[in-house]
């Protein structure tokens, strides 16, 4: 399906890099910063459930997704658009053979998707590939739900929870710490540091031992 509006983006940008003294000057660091603004206003305009808003920030999001292609396909050894998609499509196919093959949809999805991110990726634990640039809390989610995705033996609770309870609990738990003049997020650093420790000795572990 041909999508002229992004290649006529994709002109634009090219256009701007030769023209353009501002963004002639951009590398791929420099543009870190509006990577991460665009992506929290996304977020806004999501949360806000405001459409003309979301439509404006995804093609923020989108041009700097553009961008970073750009300056990669000047380089000797670098990418295009192009590379991108077909790499991400590639990825979605390999990841859904019971959407593009004949395998059976598996009774597990998340399992069964971080098994196959293991194999492709060579990974040896449930901690690699997850950003440190995370926040404290992002980070934790994404350990625990790494964590049960693989099945690493560590316990977690459990117990049911709205989100109104969590939102209320997790407020409630900062006014505390303010109180008792603790940094919330340094104490849960420390948190997540031993949950990581937890990991590592859990699947260092053999086959037939638990982890508490």
């Amino acid at each position: 399906m041909p999508l002229p509006e992004v290649e006529r983006l994709v002109e634009v940008m090219a256009r701007l890099r030769q023209e353009c003294p501002w963004d002639a000057q951009q590398t791929h660091r420099s543009l870190v910063q509006y990577l991460i603004e665009e992506t929290a206003e996304t977020i806004e305009a999501i949360e806000a459930a405001d459409q003309d808003h979301l439509r404006e920030e995804l093609g923020d999001l989108l041009l700097q997704v553009i961008f970073h292609a750009e300056i990669a396909s000047e380089q000797t050894t670098g990418f295009a658009v192009d590379d991108i998609a077909r790499g991400i499509a590639d990825k979605l196919i390999s990841r859904h053979p019971y959407v593009f093959a004949t395998a059976e949809v598996p009774s597990d999805l998340h399992f069964t998707w971080e098994q196959r991110k293991v194999l492709e990726k060579g990974r040896t634990s449930a901690l690699q590939g997850i950003p440190d640039q995370l926040s404290a809390l992002a980070r934790a989610n994404k350990i625990i739900s790494r964590a049960r995705s693989r099945r690493v033996a560590v316990t977690l609770p459990d117990e049911p929870i709205s989100a109104e309870e969590l939102g209320a609990q997790l407020l409630a738990l900062a006014a505390r710490a303010h109180a008792a003049g603790i940094d919330p997020d340094r104490a849960l650093r420390d948190a997540v540091r031993g949950l990581e420790t937890r990991v590592r000795e859990a699947e260092s572990a053999p086959d037939d031992a638990t982890t508490a």
